[in-house]
This record gives C-alpha cells, sequence and structure tokens, in this order.
C-alpha cells in the first residue's frame, strides 16, 4: 500500500512565487494540483524525475464559479483514505494598468479583482465544503488554507488601488473565514501571509510604471538596484515553512518575515 499523500492544491503556479512553490512541493509523498492559465513542461518533467504526482490544469480564474466548481468535483472524486493533508495555496493576482482609478480599464479591474480576490474566496469555499464532507465521513488530516497577500494590503499606494483593495480584501477575508472555520469540529486554518518583496514579472512591471501615475517608482527602484529583492525560490522556502509551522493558524492575518 502506498503511504498517504500530502494534498497541495496551488494557483498561478506558471511564473514567479507559484513556480517555485510549485517545485519545491514534489515528492514522492505529495499529490500537487496546479492551476494557472498555462501548464508548464518543466514542471511536468521535474515530478516524473521526484516520483510526485502532479495534476495541472490550464484554467483561466477570471471565470471563477467554473474553477471552483471544477475543483469542489475533483476533490469529491479522491480517494481520501490515500490522503494525510489537503491544503489550498491561493496565489494568482493581477496588477492592472498602473495608475489612478479613473484611468484603469474597466475589463482590467474586473480581472485584478475576480483573480485576486473573487477566485480565492471562490476555491476557498469550494475547498471548505469538499473538504469538509470528508470530516463528516471521518477523515482527520488537517485542512489549510493560505491565501498569499501583499504588504501593499496592509499599506496605501498612490496608483495602486485595484491591487492594494484586493490584497486588502483578502486579508479581511482570512480573518471572517478564519473566525467561522473555528466554530466548526476540526475546522480549517486560514492565514493570509503577505511574502515579502520578491524579485518577479509583477516587480519588472512596476518598475516600468509611469512615474507622473506612480510616484511610488522610485522606491521599487530602489530595491532592485540595492538588491533588496528576495529570489523566488528563497521566498518559496519562506513561504512553505511557513505553511509548515505548528502555529499556522493562530494569526489569520501574518508576514512570512516575522
Amino acid at each position: 500500500m502506498n503511504p498517504p499523500r500530502h494534498l497541495t492544491i496551488l494557483t498561478g503556479a506558471s511564473r514567479g512565487l507559484g513556480q517555485a512553490m510549485a517545485h519545491q512541493l514534489l515528492s514522492p509523498d505529495s499529490l500537487l494540483l496546479c492551476i494557472s492559465r498555462h501548464t508548464s513542461d518543466d514542471l511536468a518533467q521535474q515530478a516524473m524525475a521526484r516520483g510526485g504526482h502532479l495534476e495541472q490544469w490550464a484554467q483561466d480564474l477570471a471565470d471563477t464559479a467554473e474553477a471552483a466548481d471544477r475543483l469542489e468535483r475533483w476533490l469529491h472524486s479522491l480517494h481520501t483514505p490515500g490522503l494525510s493533508s489537503a491544503s489550498l495555496i491561493n496565489n494568482a493576482g493581477v496588477i492592472p494598468h498602473i495608475g489612478p482609478i479613473d484611468d484603469c480599464p474597466a475589463d482590467e479591474l474586473t480581472r485584478a479583482l475576480r483573480v485576486g480576490l473573487e477566485a480565492p474566496m471562490m476555491l476557498t469555499a469550494a475547498f471548505l465544503r469538499a473538504t469538509g464532507t470528508w470530516v463528516a465521513h471521518g477523515w482527520e488530516g488537517p485542512r489549510k488554507v493560505l491565501n498569499i497577500s501583499s504588504g501593499l494590503g496592509r499599506r496605501p499606494m498612490a496608483g495602486q488601488a485595484p491591487y492594494c483593495a484586493a490584497k486588502a480584501g483578502l486579508d479581511h477575508f482570512s480573518r471572517c473565514t478564519a473566525l467561522d472555520e473555528a466554530r466548526r469540529p476540526h475546522g480549517a486554518r486560514i492565514v493570509s501571509l503577505a511574502p515579502g518583496v520578491i524579485d518577479t514579472d509583477m516587480q519588472t512591471h512596476l518598475r516600468a510604471g509611469d512615474p507622473q501615475a506612480f510616484p511610488d517608482l522610485d522606491r521599487f527602484l530602489d530595491l532592485k538596484a540595492q538588491g533588496l529583492l528576495a529570489s523566488p525560490e528563497a521566498a518559496a522556502r519562506q513561504v512553505l515553512g511557513y505553511l509548515a509551522r505548528p502555529d499556522f493558524g493562530d494569526h489569520p492575518v501574518a508576514d512570512a518575515r516575522d
């Protein structure tokens, strides 16, 4: 009989922090589902080399209802005695047009809020419903939801209203859901975690902003120039280390650097 596997569902796994986490999560005792707009041949090859069980979905998270329904059906299809734990990592996010809100195209604003806030809420609900059924039938493994937030959800910044609002909403959603789960027997543990400042495509996008519309541009240029950006690999180790902590969930809003 195969030993139980740790189930992890990870969104936004095709690049940056998500890609680094996906590579680090691959192991013989893992079952990893990656949900991104694009799948990765490299990740599939790494999974084969390491003996990790990997599934990848090419799924647009802006289609939130479809993504959540697909996830819930998939979770119900699993053989739960073969699972020792279940974690959902909501990592995907979008930075729309940089500048004041009245300059942001409506489609970009809608997509940023759907991917950055609505999708994590819908996927979390699907995850909790499905795994809650497991618990009702006697499954006792730990369940965790890790929402990747940002310091910009806790500190306002000009030119970044949609992204800041999505991350602030993610923080408060996590607080509220943690309260709900604390009232349930074997409730899931919920954390909204700021991972620090990471050298990803998102930072490149910010450094290319128009200084007239983005007054904090120099700050992001300085972070890069001074070598103060963490690599995706180092940030992934820190985030996954936080997920593995025995006190995960004691503080529903946290910072990986604490």
